[in-house]
């Protein structure tokens, strides 16, 4: 009997408990959880709201900001470009933070706009585009020795507008450079990036992870002390950092026993000072004229002298009396004695220029050189540029060019290849190399059925305004990124 009423009780508590579940309003008790549970949901209602607006203004704010520039960018799209770090700043938008503000507006779907992304997507550089933009400014540092500040800031030799690089920019390129191995250069960018973070600009990416790839990159240069300094930097910052104290350790464990192993007392590593450009020697690469390739670019070099440059004339080029240049001779200037370097000025007319880029453009496809063990084209990072093929039948400009070169050299283009339209993008560059085929290469134009190449005549269009006191260099450094060349290779059976 006790058994069946405890039964009873336990069945009665049971259904008490499942009441009270299934019926709040039966309790005040309850209900007042409820109180505090819409409070919570108003809050988050709030955090909502101010999200969408904060993410309003934002897309705001990039369209004025965007505004802004497509209509300076687009008054003059050339001569915007020429500045290398516009052109490297539009590849990591059109890569980067337009699909970042994709993703913000996909929060609350935008038909229109996500369909206007959709239709134009296929035309954006992708990370490679971007990655190689930030390459080119490293090589455009190489070549001219631009210290990362002045290059932050826009201060390049020949341009007469600065365009700035952000402490996240910065970051960016140093990121590029680490992601590459290239610890020499990502040193330089995530230095210039901590530099303008501690002199107060805005930022979004964190201190902490500019100093993590920092000190990384200075231990690979082999400068331990620095290295240790870095990193205690970044301990104090996040003393949890998943990597700092283990790295610190074992930095401070390298350096004693170096020391050691030289017979000097451990040191307190002294305070950091500002990595300047020559603070760590750039790693040797393949190439081995790089120094002297570069130092020609920064216009250094054997110097022409007064007596040298009294024997260099001007003077008209009639092709031998051809008859297509009695009348009207190319105008030929001495540029060098020895070996002898002449420039034809004017080769081109504007109206020719203009023909032979509309014919080009929607050619252009990446530039290739000849794998002098195979024969075969290939694509080379040696060689950054499009290029486009025109033949003489296509147009009469292209026709009349091509008389152009054989009435100038007296040479037939009838065994020569199609005019060939080269065009540099930021950073663009060609390394020395030789247009002929050497003797460990004998069968490299086999395929062209002709012999090997005797001659190659550049004509170079490019639409700068440029001060009568520029170098050749700063003209170069132009050229590199608004230059078409045109090309034409002649051989000989």
């Amino acid at each position: 009997m006790r058994k069946h009423l405890f039964l009873l009780a336990l069945a009665l508590v049971c259904c008490c408990f499942w009441s009270v579940q299934a019926e709040v309003y039966t309790s005040i008790g309850q209900m007042t959880d409820l109180i505090y549970t819409e409070k919570e949901l108003v809050q988050s209602l709030k955090e909502y709201i101010q999200a969408e607006e904060s993410k309003l203004a934002a897309v705001k704010s990039w369209a004025n900001k965007l505004d802004v520039l497509t209509r300076a960018s687009t008054s003059d799209p050339e001569v915007y470009l020429a500045h290398p770090v516009n052109a490297y700043k539009l590849m990591k938008r059109l890569n980067t933070e337009w699909s970042e503000l994709e993703s913000l507006v996909l929060q609350d779907p935008s038909d229109g706009f996500i369909s206007n992304m959709t239709v134009h997507r296929q035309y954006f550089p992708d990370e490679e585009d971007e990655k190689g933009a930030a390459k080119a400014l490293m090589r455009l540092q190489d070549t001219y020795k631009l210290d990362s500040e002045s290059f932050s800031k826009g201060k390049l030799p020949g341009m007469h507008h600065n365009a700035i690089l952000t402490v996240d920019d910065c970051y960016d390129m140093g990121k590029t450079a680490y992601n590459e191995a290239d610890y020499y250069h990502a040193v330089l960018w995530m230095q210039q990036a901590l530099r303008q973070m501690d002199a107060g600009e805005e930022h979004v990416v964190s201190k902490a992870d500019v100093l993590d790839y920092l000190s990384y990159s200075v231990y690979q240069m082999g400068d331990l002390p620095r290295a240790i300094e870095l990193t205690r930097r970044l301990v104090a910052i996040d003393s949890s950092h998943q990597r700092a104290g283990g790295n610190l350790r074992y930095f401070e464990k390298l350096l004693s026993k170096q020391l050691k192993e030289l017979n000097q007392e451990v040191q307190e590593p002294a305070t950091e000072e500002p990595i300047q450009l020559g603070t760590y020697k750039r790693p040797k690469d393949y190439l081995p004229e790089r120094e002297i390739y570069e130092g020609l670019c920064r216009g250094e070099g054997v110097k022409m002298t007064s007596e040298r440059r009294s024997r260099l004339y001007c003077r008209y080029h009639d092709g031998n009396r051809n008859p297509r240049l009695l009348l009207q001779p190319m105008k030929e200037e001495d540029e060098w004695d020895s070996p002898h370097i002449v420039r034809y000025l004017n080769a081109l007319s504007d109206s020719e220029i203009e023909k032979i880029k509309e014919l080009a453009k929607p050619r252009l496809a990446r530039a290739t050189v000849r794998d002098p063990k195979t024969g075969v084209l290939t694509t080379a990072n040696y060689r950054v540029s499009k290029s486009a093929w025109l033949e003489g039948e296509e147009d009469p400009v292209i026709e009349r060019v091509n008389q152009r070169i054989e009435d100038i050299t007296g040479l037939t283009t009838q065994t020569a290849e199609l005019l060939q339209i080269a065009n540099y993008g930021v950073g663009g560059q060609y390394e020395p190399h030789f247009d002929f085929s050497r003797k460990d290469e004998p069968d490299a134009f086999k395929t062209l059925g002709t012999g090997n190449r005797v001659a190659t005549f550049l004509n170079y269009i490019h639409e700068l305004y440029l001060n009568t006191g520029l170098q050749l260099i700063d003209i170069s450094m132009f050229l590199n990124h608004l230059t078409i060349g045109v090309t034409a290779y002649s051989y000989h059976h």
